[in-house]
């Protein structure tokens, strides 16, 4: 565990992009499961330093042991010996630097960068911004929530389907335009 001042500026200054979490001890020799986000899930594999925020500082942690388990993986975090030292790091959401990511096809976008986006129809109406995604296996879906600006207070789960439902996104606006009607499943 890196603990300097220097390193705590490195890791403040960019957009972070949370990767996983830390779950219960696992072993006498400190072992933590962990909760991969990524998809695969073995993706958080490639990030063997990874920031985590403790006690409301960017602290960098960095994995050198992983095993496989039927249910995810079980990590060794570098300084952390025993059951009672891992057990701090419990809860603990690991994130990396946004520009650490693998550089994504044109058109192609990771969640992170999609939530928060306003989202409008093919005749302008505002159904509010994206909350989160789901993952159906068919197709990923929008959860638009509506804000004050929406046409109406309903939440929307938007299929993302490229070129058919999803229309455009426009990253600087920060807007997503779709080929969704405003009063689908009345």
């Amino acid at each position: 565990m890196v603990n300097s001042s220097e390193s705590e500026s490195a890791v403040s200054c960019h957009k972070k992009v949370v990767l996983g979490q830390l779950g219960k001890v696992h072993g006498i020799k400190g072992w933590l499961k962990l909760t991969s986000f990524t998809n695969p899930p073995e993706n958080i594999l490639d990030y063997l330093t990874l920031q985590a925020e403790i006690d409301n500082r960017w602290q960098i942690l960095e994995i050198d042991g992983f095993r496989q388990q039927p249910n995810g993986f079980v990590v060794h975090i570098k300084g952390y010996d025993d059951p009672e030292t891992s057990r701090q790091l419990t809860g603990i959401r690991l994130a990396v630097n946004n520009d650490l990511l693998p550089v994504l096809d044109k058109g192609s976008y990771y969640w992170h960068e999609l939530v928060g986006m306003k989202v409008i129809n093919q005749h302008g109406h505002e159904f509010g911004r994206v909350n989160s995604l789901l993952e159906t296996g068919a197709n990923d879906v929008l959860v638009v929530t509506p804000t004050t600006e929406s046409i109406d207070a309903r939440e929307r789960l938007i299929p993302y389907v490229a070129d058919i439902i999803i229309d455009n996104i426009d990253s600087k606006a920060r807007l997503i335009r779709v080929n969704w009607e405003a009063d689908y499943l009345e």
